[in-house]
């Protein structure tokens, strides 16, 4: 298989306060910014040598001279109220320029590995929707061959219940 394929990277602007707000609960904000930066400079390791084309969205504003340089990542805003509405305008926007594989991931995931995100992409060639659970019931990878809005509806964001909706709905799409 010889197709594109493109990585995308959900990422919140760096901001104190508004970063890994459950855990600044208990180390204060700041500390939690300094969390949230140094999963996010993982994250750009794992994945600036990546075999793909890789965007990243942010929450609030395209940030021009950020740790995510434009000679390796296309850069975008997320659009949407919720979650699940950002995450399928990512996809529909990464669909729209022709991709045929496409993986999803966030930019604090500090056990994600790119031998994780190219076992994800070439498992694609095999089936069109893969998933990485979390600890908590939610999924920290979601790989699709064509869009599928129907993954994004009447779901419970950020519960214990995500990552079961999610596979099952990918198995009703199969």
């Amino acid at each position: 298989m010889n197709a594109k394929k493109a990585l995308i990277i959900l990422t919140k602007n760096p901001e104190l306060g508004k970063v890994k707000t459950r855990l600044a609960k208990t180390i204060g904000d700041e500390k939690a910014l300094e969390v949230y930066k140094k999963l996010v400079l993982h994250t750009y390791h794992i994945t600036a040598n990546l075999n793909v084309d890789k965007f990243v969205f942010y929450s609030d504003n395209i940030e021009a001279d950020d740790i995510w340089d434009a000679n390796l990542f296309i850069k975008a805003l997320q659009q949407g109220s919720n979650l699940g509405d950002r995450m399928n305008a990512a996809f529909e926007h990464v669909f729209n320029l022709n991709y045929k594989s496409v993986c999803i991931i966030g930019s604090d995931c500090y056990e994600l590995n790119a031998d994780i995100i190219d076992t994800a992409f070439s498992q694609l060639e095999e089936t069109n929707c893969v998933i990485g659970p979390t600890f908590d019931g939610g999924y920290y990878l979601l790989g699709l061959n064509n869009l599928q809005p129907e993954l994004f509806k009447n779901i419970e964001w950020s519960t214990e219940t995500v990552f079961d909706a999610t596979v099952n709905i990918c198995k009703k799409l199969q």
